[in-house]
């Protein structure tokens, strides 16, 4: 696995793809490839980026993201980079003029000898600092920029806005051709009230990362994973609070493997959910609940054994 690291840690010389790059959508993977095609051997492929979202420092905005660093990794490797830097996103740096920041973080730190940006990269105080202006100031240090136009489809330009409302949406289909590979996120599998057992159906409660974008409340079919060993199991997943048996309790991710008895508190739990089945909605008890997820569970079999698109609600 390629390391995670601060610019201080970084090997270098750098040849670097600029920007957030949450995704990974075919527009990121251009502006990558324009990084590292033809760098001097000496410069070592990266990719840089802020951490936290400069939003959430500046105006203490939450960002969900579609990949966590942690996860960008195993993105990046097949890509050819060799490592991903973060750049730590205080209020001290986001005073840095534009000029300071190529100055410091690019070409004294990073030691850049080739940088590659989308064509509507911002940067520096007040975001000042375009495109244009590092192709200007970074070729008085010898470096060269490559500005990647952004990639559109038939539906506009490529963009990780449009993968989250896909998501929100509940269109996994959409954000897979978006993303260009299916969406997934994990968690540890903490205790649960243990209502799913009683009612015939245990789930996996799902602690998540708080800063992962997830798709819109629903119950899915899924595929699961155990502890990152590679075999899928076929799943229902529920997303969202329990309105039949606790209108105020909070949104959670539970998830039931079918026709499989596991023990799985405290184990890892990858989930890529495949179709939403239907929106949440409360019943007049807790028969009528293990009815319909009995009616989930048969309709998400289907859609994993066979691929088919079934009737969703």
């Amino acid at each position: 696995m390629i390391p995670l690291c601060s610019p201080e840690e970084a090997r270098r010389p750098t040849a670097l793809a600029l920007g957030s790059f949450d995704g990974l959508h075919a527009g990121h993977r251009r502006v990558i490839a324009e990084a590292i095609q033809d760098s001097p051997k000496e410069a070592v492929a990266s990719v840089v980026s802020f951490w936290p979202h400069p939003r959430e420092v500046l105006f203490g905005e939450a960002r969900l993201r579609l990949d966590l660093p942690s996860e960008k990794l195993a993105l990046l490797e097949p890509l050819g980079i060799q490592q991903l830097v973060l750049v730590p996103f205080t209020r001290e740096l986001a005073q840095l003029s534009a000029e300071e920041f190529i100055t410091t973080v690019l070409v004294n730190t990073l030691q850049a000898r080739r940088i590659a940006v989308g064509t509507n990269f911002r940067f520096g105080h007040q975001r000042r600092g375009d495109a244009e202006m590092l192709e200007r100031l970074a070729a008085r240090e010898g470096v060269e920029v490559k500005v990647v136009p952004i990639v559109e489809d038939s539906e506009g330009r490529m963009s990780s806005s449009r993968i989250r409302v896909a998501l929100e949406q509940g269109d996994l289909a959409a954000a897979k051709s978006l993303l260009g590979r299916a969406y997934r996120f994990q968690g540890r599998v903490v205790r649960g009230r243990g209502l799913g057992r009683e009612l015939g159906w245990p789930t996996a409660n799902l602690q998540v990362d708080g800063r992962k974008a997830l798709p819109g409340l629903g119950v899915y079919a899924a595929w699961a994973q155990l502890d990152g060993n590679g075999e899928r199991l076929p799943a229902v997943m529920n997303l969202g609070p329990q309105p039949t048996v606790d209108p105020t309790s909070p949104s959670a991710v539970e998830v039931h493997l079918l026709d499989q008895s596991l023990e799985l508190e405290g184990r890892h739990l990858s989930v890529e959910p495949v179709q939403r089945l239907r929106g949440q909605s409360k019943f007049s008890g807790l028969e009528e609940l293990s009815s319909q997820i009995g009616r989930d569970a048969a309709q998400a079999r289907e859609i994993l054994e066979t691929g088919s698109q079934a009737t969703v609600g």
